[in-house]
């Protein structure tokens, strides 16, 4: 059989036909090269049969089998409860936001091993006697002499506050007695807030009597000793000794002395927010000359870390205690104001900080298989229950409804398809067996065989 081919096909057939020779040729030249391919493919197809009998191997190993999807059903009262549990997750996970999202404070005691540190004291104080007759100054353990520490500002004025500082004054007696009975629930408030001075400072007087001035004011700050001391305001200028120091208070009469006294600011170290000064505030007035008032001072260092501060400071609790000083009562002493201190061993560290990411990624886990977990239970508890009720439950375990017999001919082992003819007109029914998996269809003949065959079936 002849054929014609163009000049294209048969340039092309030329092509093919030089190929084939310049392959074969390659070949015997290089047979180690092609030797080599042929055991690099081999080795290839061998990787890949292991690697699908390795995911074989996992894949029989999945705990987590898939339904069919004509196997599920779609009820009312789960997708009720479907919207119900979405409902209360997204609650849950933004209310778990909100709480990460906020910072929780650390209290922790450690040692305090700064000796060197300077405990500084800051003062403002009126008393209800005139500067000429008033001395304030510092005894500690270590015996230093008065003027080492520095010194205080002295300044006339009057007893009476105008409108604008009793208004004031009064606010702090207020906040700060607040502040002192319900420290223990707003703590973290205070430190959270990063206000060094809730109060202010006292305002300047606006209105000026037209008497002379009958009373001290007495405000500064001094560096002390970390030791236990006792700094006091008592009658008559001191005068320091080599082991103390005196007040010369025999040029006064004992009308003279009057130790009402109002404490506008009572603090040690700098100003650190989440810090209550219990004695800011306070105001003691007394009718008698001779008074001793003693405030007992336990001072702790305190480091607060902070993301509003960072610092160093003090914060002190106190006890008072006030008596009359007649020698008749036995009843001896000095009159004077004694603000009595000691310095605690530990110290405070205070800490502001995140929750770990790590605990959040796990509580927000938990809520959420918590919640649908705990949903699935109540709502299959609760179609059953309806179910009983209905007397559904009962019908449902007798009859096998359409929808479930793909799921139970998935679990058959060799399925069988059952399907009845009745013949109007034939007094026995002819019965066709058709099994998927033996071969083809089957018609049994004689009455013997059917009743055989419907038994087994």
């Amino acid at each position: 059989m002849c054929r014609s081919y163009s000049a294209k096909q048969t340039s092309d057939l030329v092509t093919l036909q030089r190929r084939q020779q310049q392959q074969q040729h390659s070949r015997r030249l290089h047979p180690s090269i092609h030797t080599q391919t042929r055991s690099t493919a081999n080795h290839y197809i061998q990787m890949l049969r292991h690697r699908r009998k390795a995911l074989q191997v996992v894949k029989n190993l999945d705990a987590f089998p898939k339904t069919a999807e004509e196997c599920t059903e779609t009820t009312t009262t789960g997708g009720t409860f479907s919207v119900l549990s979405l409902s209360i997750v997204m609650w849950l996970l933004v209310m778990e936001v909100m709480y990460y999202m906020e910072t929780t404070f650390t209290f922790s005691f450690t040692p305090d091993t700064d000796f060197t540190q300077k405990l500084k004291i800051n003062v403002d104080i009126t008393v209800a006697m005139p500067c000429r007759f008033v001395g304030a100054d510092v005894l500690d353990l270590t015996g230093q002499q008065v003027m080492t520490f520095g010194s205080l500002e002295m300044e006339d004025t009057w007893w009476v506050l105008d409108p604008d500082q009793r208004v004031h004054f009064e606010g702090v007696q207020r906040v700060n007695s607040y502040l002192r009975e319900q420290f223990h629930s707003i703590h973290e408030i205070l430190w959270r807030s990063g206000y060094t001075n809730i109060f202010g400072d006292m305002p300047r007087r606006r209105i000026i009597p037209e008497k002379e001035t009958d009373s001290c004011r007495i405000y500064g700050s001094l560096d002390f000793n970390k030791v236990a001391g006792n700094f006091h305001i008592t009658a008559g200028k001191s005068i320091p000794l080599p082991r103390g120091h005196a007040h010369l208070a025999f040029l006064m009469d004992q009308s003279d002395y009057n130790f009402t006294h109002r404490i506008n600011k009572l603090s040690f170290g700098d100003p650190a927010p989440g810090i209550v000064h219990p004695l800011e505030g306070d105001e003691a007035i007394t009718t008698k000359n001779l008074m001793s008032y003693q405030y007992f001072l336990s001072v702790v260092p305190t480091y607060v870390n902070t993301y509003s501060h960072r610092g160093s400071s003090f914060q002190y609790s106190v006890a008072e205690q006030e008596r009359e000083i007649a020698h008749d009562k036995d009843s001896h002493g000095n009159p004077g104001i004694y603000f009595k201190y000691d310095v605690s061993a530990l110290k405070v560290e205070v800490r502001e900080h995140h929750e770990p990411f790590l605990a959040f990624i796990t509580r927000l886990c938990g809520i959420v298989g918590g919640v649908i977990a705990c949903s699935g239970l109540i709502s299959t508890f609760i179609a059953l229950m309806i179910d009983c009720l209905t007397c559904r439950f009962f019908r449902h375990s007798k009859t096998l409804s359409p929808d479930e017999e793909p799921c139970l001919s998935s679990h058959q082992h060799t399925p069988t398809t059952l399907i009845i003819t009745p013949e109007l007109k034939a007094v026995t029914p002819t019965l066709q067996v058709t099994n998927t998996t033996a071969g083809p269809q089957t018609t049994p003949t004689s009455t013997s065989q059917l009743t055989s065959r419907t038994q087994s079936l």
